[in-house]
């Protein structure tokens, strides 16, 4: 994405050839300071590279988390509109308690 809008890449800067003049720059020093910013520029793209992983990676998630909201939401919508009453910690306490009285209450006919 980035890398059409970046002029300049590292192997162009490699390659890149000066005309020498009489009074020109030193040979050495330019090369050491074109290796430097070859490497600079190598460092960008390798940044640039994980960078759009790493948003692809995300934008993956958020598609991932939006659909779960989505089903969840379609989910509560089912159950609001349901016709089933709704369930107290009252109601599971009667229900729990006429159990423990069938289990209790056939337990202690099998004893006797």
């Amino acid at each position: 994405m980035y890398q059409n809008k970046i002029a300049l890449t590292p192997q162009e800067i490699l390659e890149k050839e000066f005309k020498i003049d009489t009074r020109g720059y030193r040979l050495k020093e330019v090369d050491q300071f074109l290796d430097t910013i070859i490497g600079d520029y190598e460092q960008f793209f390798s940044i640039i590279n994980s960078l759009e992983q790493e948003k692809a990676d995300l934008l993956a998630e958020v598609m991932k988390l939006k659909q779960e909201l989505r089903s969840v939401k379609t989910n509560v919508e089912i159950a609001k509109n349901s016709d089933v009453p709704e369930v107290t910690n009252v109601d599971i306490m009667r229900r729990l308690s006429r159990l423990e009285k069938i289990v209790y209450g056939s337990e202690k006919e099998n004893d006797e």
